[in-house]
């Protein structure tokens, strides 16, 4: 391949100098690195080539590699469900000729009469002890069930109970007269069959008149035909009777079932329970009555479909009473976003219900479905790719619905956005800034994103540092420490733990003190209201103390500056100096006993504020 890749490449170079290039250009391509480069792209592009492309060599090798193609067989015994359904079309046709050809019989049974003897034997054990799977459980591939633990060539497709053993009824592949693999009844199995005893006569022919035994339809006396339909009225009503008796039963058993939720569960598996359940009461009654197996393998596609339909009302009527129940609780939530998620997700079950539906019914009645599966699994691909956004926006959604971190009305924060949340969509979710504006983000960014709900905070922090003058002696420090630690522990709004006054360091132009304390307010407004008034006494507290706040810059003090009060730091001093006698100081913190004497002492609104005349009012 290299060698054709350069002969292409030398090629191309001669036409180029044919074509007489100017001599700059006749310079690039004749440079040893973009000879490689070319050498490369041309190797590359022949290797790109289907097999089918490339140089043929020989007429003969095309021949090897193309893939046998297998002859069609007259009689349809390809695969393991062609033998059976083509035997029991023999039989029904009463065309012992044809029915012989999917039969392996031992070497020692030759005679035509020994094998239709023993053709009449097997139809006889499947009517009265025996039974053959539904044609849609066996294997329609060529080499059969892989996977079953019987081997490529082996295929269990029956069984018979007689003589108080269970024989298993195997498909063996074999070559037919011209070399290819075909499915036919093993010897193994004639040969165990042949041995069994058999009763006179089924039971359904025993209790029918002979007049309806006379009239065959589809190789099957018109009696069975009829007594097959008397079955299927039997077993619906038969399970209509268990059913309805388990539903009152369980009714009693919950005598508030009308206002709970059971009786909306129990009145959507009704039905489906019926159907389901007379279809394995008709599976039975037929096999015990030995219907003939020609006329249970007609019916065994009808019996599959009534299983699967039944199946599927289930699943409607379930995803009909779980979409009603989430939709009365997303109204009692006022969510119309969720309301809105709930029927889409509804109605995108029912398609999916009805699609699953149709292609496994189809598939019961021995319709081919996988060119209609492999072209789901292509579209779904397509729209999946091409509604990728979407779906993404969509599952966001679903989940803020389901997580519930915001609400409608929350301030939160999501990225670097802050606001109200004013609306959740099925595709975006719109806040209201404070600037007023109003921000969509698209739901699966929202629900992938950081989102801060204030709303859901329980308490409200409040955090200040308060800076005094360097001229603040220790003891004006343990009277600020102290008075402002009573005042958060008399305050009606403010948790007790913990409430934290602490001189924190030495500043640059102050003396630190740091407040720490969580407020309760119901909300923001509230929290502001409570701090102010805080703040308040807290300067109240200062201006006693006989300090002042500091500020960043320099002090240049002349003689007519008053300075600050000494008659206050005196007295401020002086009632530190008699709380260090009594032993009675605060400090470092507050014992249980000052601090219950403290709570609640403060009044709030203050005293003189127009609120608190209003609540003295009412």
């Amino acid at each position: 391949m290299v060698i054709i890749s350069f002969k292409l490449t030398i090629l191309t170079i001669h036409y180029l100098r044919a074509n007489q290039f100017n001599k700059a250009i006749m310079k690039k391509i004749f440079d040893p690195a973009y000879l490689k480069t070319l050498v490369l792209i041309s190797s590359l592009l022949i290797n790109s080539f289907p097999a089918e492309a490339q140089f043929p060599l020989s007429n003969k090798q095309n021949n090897q590699t193309e893939p046998k193609e297998i002859p069609e067989d007259k009689l349809n015994r390809r695969t393991p469900r062609g033998t059976v359904t083509g035997f029991i079309d023999a039989m029904s046709e009463q065309n012992y000729n044809r029915a012989f050809r999917y039969l392996n019989f031992p070497p020692d049974i030759t005679s035509p009469e020994k094998k239709e003897e023993i053709l009449q034997v097997l139809q006889r054990l499947f009517d009265q002890k025996g039974s053959i799977q539904p044609y849609y459980l066996i294997s329609d591939e060529p080499n059969g069930k892989i996977d079953d633990g019987l081997g490529e060539n082996l295929e269990r497709i029956g069984s018979v109970d007689a003589d108080d053993k269970l024989i298993e009824i195997y498909l063996k592949q074999h070559d037919d007269e011209i070399g290819y693999p075909i499915w036919l009844f093993s010897s193994e199995t004639i040969s165990s069959i042949s041995s069994l005893s058999l009763e006179n006569a089924a039971l359904i022919n025993q209790i029918t008149p002979n007049f309806f035994k006379r009239y065959l339809w589809g190789g099957v006396p018109a009696a069975q035909w009829i007594v097959a339909l008397v079955l299927i009225a039997l077993s619906y009503f038969i399970s209509l009777l268990i059913i309805s008796i388990v539903v009152f039963l369980l009714k009693k058993l919950w005598k508030r079932t009308r206002e709970e939720p059971i009786s909306g569960i129990i009145g959507t598996i009704k039905l489906p329970l019926i159907l389901y359940t007379a279809v394995w009461i008709f599976v039975a009654l037929s096999r015990n009555l030995e219907l003939s197996i020609i006329l249970r393998q007609k019916f065994s596609a009808i019996t599959i479909s009534v299983g699967i339909a039944a199946i599927l009302i289930l699943l409607w009527r379930l995803s009909d009473f779980i979409g009603k129940f989430s939709q009365e609780k997303m109204v009692l939530r006022g969510n119309p976003a969720g309301v809105s998620i709930v029927l889409f997700l509804q109605r995108a079950a029912k398609i999916a219900i009805v699609i699953f539906g149709i292609i496994a019914i189809l598939g019961a009645v021995g319709i081919d479905v996988t060119t209609g599966l492999a072209a789901l699994g292509i579209g779904g691909i397509a729209l999946a790719l091409g509604a990728q956004k979407t779906i993404e926006n969509f599952v966001g959604s679903v989940t803020l619905i389901a997580d519930r971190p915001i609400r409608v009305g929350d301030f939160c924060r999501v990225g670097e956005i802050t606001g109200h949340i004013e609306k959740i969509g099925i595709r975006s979710t719109q806040i209201r800034t404070l600037d007023r504006t109003v921000v969509s983000i698209p739901n699966g960014a929202f629900s992938s994103d950081t989102i801060e709900n204030y709303a859901h905070r329980d308490k409200f922090r409040f955090v200040s540092v308060l800076n005094f003058r360097y001229e603040t002696s220790p003891d004006q420090l343990r009277f600020l420490l102290t008075e402002l630690r009573k005042v958060l522990y008399a305050h009606p709004k403010v948790y007790e733990d913990p409430a934290r006054v602490r001189f924190i360091g030495f500043g640059a132009h102050s003396l630190d003190l740091e407040i720490f304390v969580y407020l309760d307010a119901k909300n923001y407004d509230e929290f502001l209201e409570i701090r102010e008034d805080l703040m308040l006494r807290m300067m109240d507290v200062v201006d006693r103390s006989g300090t002042d706040f500091a500020f960043p810059s320099q002090t240049i003090y002349f003689g007519k500056d008053q300075g600050l009060s000494k008659e206050k730091s005196v007295k401020a001093e002086a009632e530190v100096e008699i709380q260090k006698e009594k032993r009675e100081m605060p400090l470092p913190q507050f014992t249980r006993e000052q601090i219950d004497a403290l709570r609640n002492k403060s009044s709030y609104p203050p005293e003189g504020s127009s609120t608190g005349i209003e609540k003295n009012k009412t």
